[in-house]
């Protein structure tokens, strides 16, 4: 509902990589002393890729329940990433702090990966397919795309969506970047 009352007002996607776009690809550091190449995780399976800065409320409030997400798909062949327009110092004590065991890695100064992706808002969250596609784009907190990208994953390993949200969860439909 959400996304329909920002495109009704006229509001413009606050990145330009939108699903069906194909995504640019990035190498970059990992926290782990590695890199991270899109392109060699495409190869092994979907990527869900989620730009932040440790400093936004609204991926504090969001990074928890993609680790659900991550956790629900340990065995599964697809690959998440946080992708942190910080120092790795600080990207390191922001996954520690919110309990997360999924890679992060660091856009490098100037923010070359986050300006490919046209990126204005953080979080920007991304379910990218095999084929480079983007399936699912989101900025802000959106419970909805969430689910989509849970919906999107299960039907690609031919299983049940992962339940990202607990019965009885408070959890707002949408809260902007």
């Amino acid at each position: 509902m959400w996304r329909f009352l920002r495109r009704l007002l006229g509001e413009k996607p606050m990145t330009k990589v939108l699903a069906g776009h194909t995504a640019p690809a990035f190498t970059l550091a990992s926290t782990n002393g590695g890199n991270f190449s899109l392109a060699e995780a495409l190869k092994k399976g979907p990527v869900v890729a989620a730009f932040f800065k440790i400093t936004c409320p609204v991926c504090q409030f969001t990074f928890p329940f993609l680790e659900r997400l991550y956790k629900a798909h340990s065995g599964d062949a697809v690959s998440f990433v946080g992708i942190s327009q910080d120092n790795g110092r600080d990207t390191k004590e922001f996954l520690t702090e919110y309990g997360l065991t999924f890679p992060g890695v660091m856009d490098e100064e100037g923010y070359p990966v986050s300006n490919a992706y046209g990126l204005t808002t953080v979080p920007t969250l991304l379910l990218i397919a095999p084929d480079g596609k983007v399936r699912v784009s989101s900025v802000g907190f959106g419970k909805e795309d969430i689910e989509k990208i849970a919906n999107e994953l299960g039907q690609h390993f031919q299983k049940a969506p992962a339940k990202v949200f607990l019965p009885g969860e408070a959890v707002p439909d949408y809260k902007p970047g």
